[in-house]
């Protein structure tokens, strides 16, 4: 084989070239700490770490998101505490304005506190979040959900949305909840109607309106909702004596069967399959009391729920209007009693939203800690791929040092060789 003055210098060229880029690519390993300084370095290794940053890159925004569902689930939390120490405070009223020797001027004084306490639950039912959206709106963030109307009541105009943030690949979690469904959807406990049927001459006889006190008796009774109830005094001379049965009659429900009060006719109650009623006055003897839904019994749309707002409206109303009468203490004995049961009624929705926010907190503080030790096995894997192996590259630089001297002092040697040169 021949080889030619010139092939000579460009092998021995090149072979130093080579060597020098071999040593200057490990040198930089070592400077950077990379073993991965291109992706043909490792073509697997390179698809793998960029699968790995982009993991990274969503674990970083699902903590963004943990802590932004935190935040907001704090904030949730703190107000629902805040209405429930108001409703607490509006309670306490309540029973205080049950008491029948208050005058009229005594109970407006206590309705004074109470429009205070009902302005103070509609700016908490209103707030804002740190984004300045309602908090209790859904997904109407920019729309006032909680709104007076012109002749007092309250009117829910946010949607039942319930807003969400991802926390993980396959997991989201809910960071609101709507109004209606806390505040609004509230089983009202005087949503029956009753009527007097038959009321015979002589008859001072009158009831108070019905009132659910035991929700799970009243939905045992055999064609719930849609039952009727029927109260019938017998004739003169038993005419205290009465029969409770439901309408259409049912063979599952025995009729109750009892007297009024010998002594105290005035104030006697009746209860059956979860509600109560109060009779006042003396039966003459075979009135009939109809008591069932506003569609079975009486006329008006249906009552089902009640907002906590209007709860409070409407008792405030029955203690600033009612007289010092007889129709008017009763009046007022029936809002009291309705007003304690509903408010009970809110408090347990209040509660169960705040249970439910407990929930999605422990969620939360779980999924954050699953994140960290997932990101913190990511950064291993990352590093075991990228992160370069000290003691193996500086013995390789060593190696490739030691190679490219003599190859430099080899192409000297030879680069001096010369045919016609004599000792």
């Amino acid at each position: 084989m021949r080889i030619s003055s010139q092939q000579a210098f460009n092998l021995g060229v090149s072979g130093i070239q080579k060597n020098y880029s071999e040593m200057i690519r490990t040198q930089q390993q070592v400077s950077s700490g990379n073993r991965i300084l291109t992706p043909a370095d490792d073509p697997v290794a390179s698809v793998r770490l960029m699968q790995l940053e982009q993991q990274q890159s969503m674990l970083t925004q699902y903590k963004d998101n943990l802590v932004a569902a935190e935040n907001s689930l704090v904030q949730e939390e703190s107000t629902l505490d805040a209405v429930n120490t108001i409703m607490q405070r509006v309670r306490v009223l309540a029973e205080e304005a049950g008491n029948g020797a208050l005058s009229k001027a005594d109970r407006q004084s206590i309705a004074a506190e109470l429009r205070e306490r009902e302005d103070e639950l509609l700016g908490l039912m209103n707030t804002k979040n740190a984004r300045g959206e309602y908090l209790f709106a859904g997904f109407q963030g920019k729309t006032q959900p909680f709104v007076r109307q012109a002749e007092g009541s309250f009117q829910y105009m946010g949607d039942e949305g319930q807003r969400k943030l991802q926390i993980a690949s396959s997991m989201d979690v809910a960071i609101s909840d709507n109004g209606k469904s806390i505040f609004q959807n509230i089983t009202n406990a005087s949503r029956l109607n009753g009527e007097l049927a038959a009321n015979p001459l002589g008859s001072t006889l009158s009831f108070s309106a019905p009132l659910i006190q035991d929700e799970v008796a009243f939905a045992g009774v055999p064609g719930y909702p849609n039952t009727e109830f029927s109260i019938t005094f017998d004739a003169a001379p038993n005419q205290k004596n009465y029969t409770i049965d439901v309408v259409p009659a049912d063979p599952s429900f025995t009729p109750i069967t009892g007297a009024l009060d010998e002594d105290d006719r005035q104030h006697d109650s009746l209860v059956f399959g979860g509600v109560v009623v109060q009779i006042d006055g003396v039966p003459a003897g075979g009135e009939h009391i109809r008591i069932g839904q506003p569609g079975t019994v009486g006329a008006g749309p249906s009552r089902e729920k009640q907002g906590v707002l209007d709860t409070v409206y409407q008792l405030r109303k029955a203690l600033e209007d009612n007289e010092d009468t007889p129709e008017g203490m009763r009046a007022t004995r029936d809002a009291v009693a309705s007003a304690i049961t509903n408010i009970d009624h809110g408090m347990v929705s209040i509660d169960s939203t705040r249970g439910n926010i407990g929930a999605r907190r422990g969620v939360i503080e779980t999924t954050l800690t699953d994140n960290e030790n997932v990101a913190l096995v990511n950064q291993s894997v990352q590093a075991e791929l990228r992160e370069v192996d000290y003691p193996e590259a500086l013995s390789k630089l060593a190696f490739q040092s030691i190679i490219l001297e003599a190859a430099q002092q080899s192409y000297v040697k030879t680069s001096q060789l010369n045919l016609f040169n004599r000792m």
